[in-house]
């Protein structure tokens, strides 16, 4: 497979510079960090959640979880993470269990955590477990321009 035409449409209109990386099949964020050499500060993941104003993405580093906790005082409602069905219902052109960072082209509200901002480079899984997606951390910013962000994710 390759990058789902949602994203790769979503990333044209916006007018991003981005490059495409393809990788070995890997289905977390943090081996395919450790596999291109990208460090997890660097390496956004994208982790979805509902609560009772419906589901959200939340962006952290792949060297982190999102703070439940964090993320409920945020939104001010508990949240729960999604069921794989859940985020394959929303994810329609992306791979079983692929959560996109850009939630954004999917309809839904993304909230970014601090640790990712202003970042020199980021990278992400581009929704088929196959293909990492580089730019620079200004277009990353640019590209999440108008998103909420704060500290909800903590180290494993």
């Amino acid at each position: 497979m390759t990058m789902p035409m949602t994203l790769k449409e979503y990333l044209r209109t916006c007018d991003i510079d981005y490059e495409e990386l393809p990788h070995q099949r890997e289905t977390t964020t943090s081996r395919i960090a450790q596999r291109a050499h990208v460090t997890g500060d660097r390496m956004a993941k994208a982790v979805m959640v509902h609560g009772d104003s419906g589901y959200r993405v939340a962006v952290v580093p792949s060297s982190c979880d999102a703070d439940l906790e964090q993320l409920s005082r945020l939104f001010h409602e508990k949240v729960e993470l999604a069921s794989e069905q859940q985020i394959t219902d929303h994810f329609r052109d992306c791979d079983a269990g692929a959560t996109s960072p850009v939630g954004q082209a999917y309809g839904l509200q993304v909230y970014i955590d601090d640790m990712l901002l202003h970042q020199p480079d980021i990278y992400f899984d581009a929704g088929d477990h196959e293909t990492l997606v580089h730019m620079s951390g200004r277009e990353f910013d640019r590209l999440m321009d108008g998103s909420q962000h704060g500290r909800f994710s903590r180290h494993y």
